[in-house]
């Protein structure tokens, strides 16, 4: 006996998927896209445009009145013979070194002297933090009182014992640029110091535990083991400080304005000189470029350097 079926009929789709079907994707709120578009408008606005135009600006004689007049890359041949320019390639090379090294070494000593949560560790934490949240210039004049001939620094030397040391320390060439790092430094090792202590706090507990058991001292757990988890932290210290280093200009120009005789001059402050006080603006458009330059070709190779040892 042959047994009629009915045909098979697929069970509707879900109420909820059919509308999801029918409304398509979501869109994106207006609110979200301007809050996204308007912060690049204003950086595209004040910030990338400006590049470009620096970088069209030093190929150009300017004085920034008259209109602009292309001379090629003489404002760079220019730099092969000003004597100014070598030596602010000098200084800001050793102040690279010394403001960029002495930073890591001090802020990366701090942090790990106050990571632990003990009494009174906060007080040193904002002690150590309270310097950055100092303007620059600020801070420049109140290291000049320290400075001068009858200020503090002599005459705590004095009172020590040590008059023969009493120095008049901005204006003598050999001392001027070493005594700008000082206060450069003051303000630049606590905020190193915050990076690296959030850097320490993503390091695991279990490693410091594991590398006690096998007999690792306070230094070996430093190199092996601290060392290699801040790596990460390094790549943005070191970016940090290569940036603020070759930008460095406030507190240089409040304390000798790149003098005496040009023995603090950075890259920074010579290119200002030149550009508003000389009126050269297109050869202090080529000094921006060269800074540029500096800071991306070292920044780039220690991040590609950094990256090919983390594979």
């Amino acid at each position: 006996m042959a047994v009629l079926t009915a045909p098979h009929r697929k069970s509707p789709a879900p109420a909820a998927s059919r509308g999801r079907r029918a409304r398509g994707p979501r869109n994106t709120p207006p609110l979200v896209l301007a809050f996204v578009l308007v912060p690049l408008l204003a950086e595209a606005v004040w910030v990338f445009w400006p590049a470009l135009q620096g970088f069209y600006l030093a190929l150009t004689d300017w004085d920034g009145v008259s209109p602009p007049a292309f001379v090629g890359l003489d404002n760079f041949r220019e730099m092969a013979g000003d004597e100014t320019f070598r030596g602010a390639v000098v200084n800001t090379v050793l102040w690279l070194v010394l403001f960029g090294g002495l930073s890591a070494v001090l802020g990366l000593a701090a942090a790990l002297l106050l990571q632990q949560e003990r009494r009174g560790v906060g007080f040193y934490r904002a002690a150590l933090f309270l310097p950055v949240v100092f303007s620059l210039v600020a801070t420049g004049l109140v290291w000049q009182a320290v400075y001068q001939p009858d200020g503090v620094l002599n005459q705590v030397l004095g009172s020590v014992g040590l008059g023969s040391l009493r120095h008049a320390w901005l204006a003598d060439q050999d001392t001027a640029l070493y005594a700008v790092i000082v206060p450069a430094l003051w303000r630049q090792i606590g905020y190193v110091m915050v990076l690296y202590l959030a850097g320490l706090k993503g390091v695991d507990p279990a490693l410091y535990e594991a590398a006690k058991v096998d007999g690792a001292n306070a230094r070996q757990r430093l190199r092996h083991v601290t060392l290699p988890q801040l790596r990460s932290v390094n790549a943005v210290v070191v970016s940090v400080i290569i940036i603020d280093s070759l930008r460095s200009f406030d507190v240089v120009w409040s304390l000798t304005r790149g003098g005496p005789y040009h023995s603090s001059e950075l890259l920074s402050t010579y290119m200002y000189a030149t550009a508003f006080q000389s009126l050269r603006l297109g050869y202090g458009s080529a000094l921006a470029v060269v800074i540029f330059l500096l800071a991306f070709g070292v920044i780039a190779s220690y991040l590609v350097r950094a990256f090919r040892e983390a594979d």
